[in-house]
């Protein structure tokens, strides 16, 4: 018999985001596999969209995020009383398993379906968390990094999140790094596994190189034949350290060999802030493309730029600089959070997150040398390792194997997880297990 998942998340866009990116993936690999797969999200009005054979995906009319308000969110009315709109889908759907990717209003769902305490709803699915961002870098970047913000972060993962849940995925070590201090000190024992996100090998190619396209975006950033086309494509929001761009450009702009020129694209509520300061200190080096049509239009855009950079330290995964690599253009990065589970100085230039070692980097990227090509052609390797076919049917095996491990079911020849929550008492302080 076929596993039937049902996933929750608020992080979905109609146009952008990698979790969306993400569960559409997935939703392609189990019609691929037979695989019936359910996917709920905030949308603008509610309908419901067939995705092939296998896939369904339900859209909850539901109002903007507080913080940022090109999201939607689901709030915990919808699913806690009886024949509300996200009852009703469980009822009808009764999946084996429930993975929800959203820290602050979803989780309450998966703990009262582990306990058996909602209301209306009358088995008890495997339920599953979904790391794909950090609560203490979000807090960090929108409220405040101050320790009273970091002491809050932490308990509500150890007390309220960690343990809604049977079992945890996290899409990076980064990631899952979070979990760890949340996970010490419990009375049921949860495993963390990690599984990487991917990319879209047939989409992003190094086969959209072309003269006319190249001319198109040397004419879009007002260059010419001499001029390094560097890009940054991705959501305009706090989170993504955009700040180090612009601090980047303004020291380029400086340099007489060459004509530096960015390609910003993406929408976010930073967008207008970083276009005003751009204007004002960089008049004709930065061009805002705003939301691109479609991933053709991203895919023609990374192949025919000189090089791909991406200044987030706190970044969970990062698709997007796995897509520049596919596309065979250099990447700039930082040298740490999620991007070096992938990035490292073999396929890629990373750096210290500031503007004269990005500068640096940059600089190295573009030269013709025999180890840039040599780092090119390892970052195809690495993106066709990442291939969404494969990492998808992977997160597929391991749905299974959580709602085995979570039924009693054995789970003979499955990885174990990255880490096992450590054992505590009432308290929360670990002991050992008896």
């Amino acid at each position: 018999m076929s596993l039937k998942t049902l996933h929750l998340t608020n992080a979905w866009h109609r146009s952008s985001g990698g979790i969306g990116t993400f569960y559409r993936a997935l939703l392609e690999a189990a019609n691929q596999h037979g695989h019936y797969m359910r996917l709920v999200v905030p949308s603008e009005e509610t309908r419901v969209e067939e995705v092939g054979e296998f896939g369904r995906i339900y859209h909850l009319r539901a109002p903007c995020a507080p913080i940022n308000g090109n999201y939607r969110m689901l709030y915990p009315h919808r699913f806690l009383f009886p024949r509300t709109a996200i009852q009703r889908i469980l009822n009808d759907e009764r999946p084996d398993l429930i993975e929800v990717s959203e820290k602050y209003t979803m989780p309450y769902l998966a703990g009262l379906l582990r306990t058996r305490r909602l209301s209306g709803v009358d088995f008890r699915p495997t339920v599953v968390g979904l790391t794909c961002e950090r609560m203490d870098e979000n807090m960090a970047a929108y409220i405040s990094g101050n320790k009273p913000a970091a002491w809050f972060c932490q308990n509500y993962m150890k007390w309220i999140y960690f343990p809604m849940f049977d079992q945890h995925i996290a899409v990076s070590e980064h990631a899952a790094a979070e979990l760890r201090p949340a996970s010490r000190g419990h009375r049921v024992r949860r495993g963390v596994w990690i599984r990487p996100m991917g990319v879209d090998c047939v989409t992003f190619t190094p086969d959209r190189k072309s003269p006319d396209n190249r001319r198109r975006l040397l004419q879009l950033a007002g260059g010419d034949e001499r001029s390094v086309l560097m890009v940054y494509a991705g959501r305009v929001v706090p989170e993504k350290n955009l700040p180090l761009l612009i601090e980047v450009m303004e020291r380029l702009r400086g340099e007489e060999d060459r004509d530096w020129r960015l390609l910003l694209a993406g929408q976010g509520i930073l967008l207008e802030p970083l276009r005003a300061r751009c204007q004002q200190k960089l008049a004709g080096c930065v061009t805002f493309l705003g939301h691109l049509d479609g991933r053709a239009a991203l895919a023609d855009l990374l192949a025919n730029a000189d090089v791909f950079v991406h200044p987030n330290p706190r970044e969970p995964f990062g698709i997007a600089p796995l897509e520049a690599m596919s596309s065979g253009v250099a990447v700039v990065a930082p040298n740490q959070g999620g991007v070096i589970s992938y990035a490292s100085e073999k396929n890629a230039w990373l750096a210290e997150p500031n503007a004269e070692a990005f500068v640096a980097a940059l600089c190295m990227a573009v030269r013709e040398t025999d180890d840039r090509r040599n780092r090119l052609a390892a970052a195809l390797e690495t993106a066709r390792e990442h291939s969404w076919p494969q990492i998808a049917a992977d997160f597929l095996r391991l749905y299974g194997v959580l709602n085995a491990a979570t039924q009693g079911l054995p789970t003979e020849g499955a990885a174990p997880p990255h880490f096992y929550s450590t054992p505590g008492n009432l308290l929360g302080r670990e002991i050992a297990w008896q």
